[in-house]
């Protein structure tokens, strides 16, 4: 069996990390969160995490400006970055191109959660979204 795979969940909402922790821990992750984006290219250059998940809506630096610069530094090159956000889905397909992001997930949705997220790790192209 492989290394343990290691996710990035970086969102302001702390009880949404806290229910994203316990539930992508309990599908075998490693997961690892951060309460807002300031410091997140630290964090993913000390964690070098498999997958990072980011709220769009953050205080201080919103996640698509904060994806904007991620793709900028050399070690985080290579890592997907997901949108995590409850935002419209147009609003998070324009955005994922917009960004060059590898795709997004919709909020509220455990069993979409799980399965995108082996989706992204798997290293597959980008995911068709349900019509």
């Amino acid at each position: 069996m492989g290394a343990q795979k290691k996710i990035l969940v970086i969102d302001d909402d702390e009880k949404l990390l806290t229910a994203t922790k316990e539930l992508l821990e309990g599908e075998g992750y490693k997961v690892f969160t951060r309460k807002e984006g300031f410091g997140s290219s630290a964090a993913i250059n000390y964690v070098k995490p498999d997958l990072v998940l980011l709220d769009i809506n953050m205080p201080g630096i919103s996640g698509d400006r904060l994806a904007g610069i991620l793709g900028s530094f050399e070690f985080a090159k290579g890592i997907p970055i997901v949108f995590y956000s409850s935002n419209d889905e147009d609003i998070l397909r324009r955005a994922v191109c917009a960004h060059k992001v590898r795709g997004y997930i919709s909020k509220g949705d455990m069993f979409d959660l799980r399965r995108k997220v082996r989706f992204y790790l798997s290293g597959n192209g980008i995911l068709p979204q349900r019509p």
